[in-house]
């Protein structure tokens, strides 16, 4: 008998997650401003839709007791709030996502954090969602960050969206206030493309208009929040849209097996179809299309499959198959919406890692096109973006991208920026469309290369890049420099940093922003110069690592020689060659290394010049022999 209940609950079991299976799924998220109540709302959803089991409640019961803030009663949003830290402060700091189902749908709801801090977590929670709801405190009205959230909403493909004025209680239940904050708030929003804007009047923490109609506001006719979320039209899948399947992993068993896994992004592929790569435009036709279950004759969107093809192709992650008939964009120039993470502030110029679905490279923001006023969603102009400000870029990658502008494919339209020294996330972004310079404008191959201008100059090529304070000797050491090499029959030039400014980059200040273009051109300088065969010397401050590092970047191995001209802060200010120290003390010059402007010292420069006590001629010969032993 014991084997039979057991053998019926297994059945039982199955047939209930299949049936769940079958549901179709809502994926959402909550949002808005610092408490307006997202925990406490989901974690309400859960209650009254019997998802808490007892041994949780009996938690949330005494965890209420303890860290709540709802008096005597459940404190809903503990049950989201499972940081300690965020206990402490009453705040969501990471994005958390819970499951739930109704005899309708199942839902995926990812709480995402209000605090102005973390707005780049709740940029990662909508990245997914097919609706949002945006909650408002019924006492506060619409907030900045509320407006913010709406703007991220719609510019991560979110085109459902819940208004919920949540803490109507407090409010007395007042029509007029819920009337006013959902006209305003149709007001700023409907230019953002949503196709559905649902205002609900709530209360999370009573629970009115979450999963019942409330006594409360017999004025309020529309559906509760529960309702709405079971019955708002869902996107489905797009068959007709081109098939992309972005290759994040090449799997060979044995050597009679390779096969190409990731999920299909959008599409359909079907044994025997035709499929190009989208970056070497080889084509080839689909073999077999393998799963963990069993070999399949189709392929749909979001399905994980391992590809096998006809022929041997080179095929790499980071590389996307496509339909041959409608291919992704090819390019390494596009521009992009780009919402910034980073305390550190974005810098046009600056060498980043973009790094998308599947790849990988070094990229640049080239131009700052206009900076988003979340008030007014008005175009203004800026040098650089702060934490949380958002932007329209142009930016250039080392080489080309597989892409979709994001409005067509959320998957293959996305990428994320890395800051190349802490391997942070310190940007997210949405591609626009390809530049049509990064089309047009092909490289031009040439017979005489590095190699034949150097070997009949019978040197090898290189680049010593001198770094320092302003008067630690950089310019003195690399003239003399410059006459040793010269006098031994080398052929050189010397990039000084005063020099070029007063040609190529005389349009530059000395804010962080034209510092560091000011590096990527003179590092494209020298770049064409060791090209051309040349030992370059470079006497510039270069005070930002990131900046050295992209320098560095451009060379091959072995031919970037950082020299670090070591001389004390207060050394330089004493010699103060220029006067610049003193004008920069008494604050006549703003940005000044060292004084107003932050230098960092190279942590592995190939060479370390100590210049106390040392004559320049002496540390200058010094970087001749390192030359002569390469």
């Amino acid at each position: 008998m014991a084997v039979l209940a057991s053998s019926i609950a297994t059945d039982t079991l199955q047939d209930y997650l299949a049936e769940q299976e079958e549901k179709p799924l809502l994926r959402f998220i909550t949002c808005g401003s610092v408490d307006d109540g997202k925990s406490t709302l989901i974690g309400r959803l859960l209650y009254d839709t019997k998802l808490i089991f007892d041994d949780q409640l009996a938690t949330l019961e005494r965890d209420s007791a303890r860290h709540g803030t709802a008096g005597e009663t459940i404190d809903f949003a503990l049950l989201l709030d499972g940081l300690e830290a965020e206990r402490e402060q009453g705040i969501t700091i990471d994005v958390a996502y819970r499951y739930f189902a109704t005899g309708e749908r199942r839902f995926i709801v990812a709480d995402s954090p209000g605090h102005e801090e973390y707005t780049r977590n709740m940029a990662t929670g909508a990245s997914t969602a097919d609706l949002a709801v945006l909650l408002v405190d019924a006492r506060q009205g619409i907030l900045r960050q509320t407006r913010r959230h709406a703007f991220i909403a719609s510019l991560l493909g979110i085109r459902n969206i819940v208004l919920a004025v949540n803490k109507i209680d407090l409010v007395g239940y007042d029509e007029a206030v819920f009337g006013k904050i959902a006209e305003e708030f149709r007001a700023f929003a409907g230019g953002l493309g949503f196709a559905t804007i649902a205002p609900i009047p709530i209360s999370a923490r009573h629970g009115d208009n979450v999963t019942a109609n409330s006594a409360h506001m017999p004025w309020y006719a529309g559906p509760t929040l529960l309702g709405h979320l079971e019955t708002v039209p869902l996107a489905g899948q797009d068959l007709g849209r081109p098939f992309r399947l972005p290759v994040q992993l090449v799997t060979r068993p044995d050597q009679d097996f390779r096969g190409f896994a990731g999920q299909v992004a959008s599409g359909r592929i079907a044994v025997g179809n035709d499929i190009v790569v989208a970056k070497s435009g080889r084509t080839s036709k689909v073999k077999a299309i393998v799963t963990a279950d069993g070999d399949l004759q189709a392929a749909s969107e979001g399905q994980a499959v391992t590809i096998v093809l006809e022929d041997e192709i080179d095929i790499s992650r980071g590389d996307m198959l496509a339909a041959p008939g409608d291919r992704p964009q090819l390019a390494d120039q596009f521009m992009a919406h780009l919402v910034w993470f980073s305390a550190e502030p974005m810098m046009p110029g600056r060498s980043y890692i973009l790094r998308t679905e599947t790849d990988s490279m070094s990229a640049t923001v080239t131009a700052l096109k206009y900076q988003i006023d979340i008030n007014s969603f008005s175009h203004e102009a800026a040098k650089s973006l702060h934490m949380n400000e958002i932007g329209v870029c142009n930016i250039a990658t080392q080489s080309p991208v597989a892409f979709d502008s994001y409005k067509d494919n959320r998957t293959t339209g996305n990428f994320v920026l890395i800051d190349r020294l802490t391997n942070a996330t310190v940007g997210a972004g949405m591609i626009d469309h390809p530049l049509r310079r990064a089309t047009n404008v092909q490289w031009q191959a040439l017979d005489i290369d590095q190699n034949a201008r150097a070997g009949l100059k019978h040197q090898k090529p290189a680049v010593l890049w001198l770094t320092g304070y302003s008067g630690a000797g950089k310019s003195t050491i690399a003239n003399m420099l410059e006459k040793l090499l010269h006098a031994s029959g080398r052929h050189t030039y010397v990039l000084d940093g005063d020099n070029v400014r007063h040609g190529l980059n005389r349009d530059l200040g000395f804010t962080p922003e034209d510092r560091v273009e000011n590096i990527r051109r003179i590092a494209e300088v020298a770049r064409l110069m060791t090209q051309a065969g040349l030992i370059v010397i470079v006497s510039a401050i270069s005070p930002f690592r990131s900046e050295r590092r992209m320098a560095r970047d451009l060379f091959a191995d072995g031919e970037f020689i950082e020299v670090f001209v070591d001389t004390s802060l207060e050394e330089c200010a004493r010699r103060d060659p220029k006067g610049l120290y003193r004008k920069a003390m008494a604050g006549e010059l703003e940005n000044f290394t060292g004084i107003s402007s932050p230098y960092e010292q190279p942590e592995e420069p190939e060479i370390h010049l100590k210049t106390a006590g040392h004559d320049p001629g002496e540390l200058a010969t010094q970087i001749a022999e390192y030359l002569g032993k390469r």
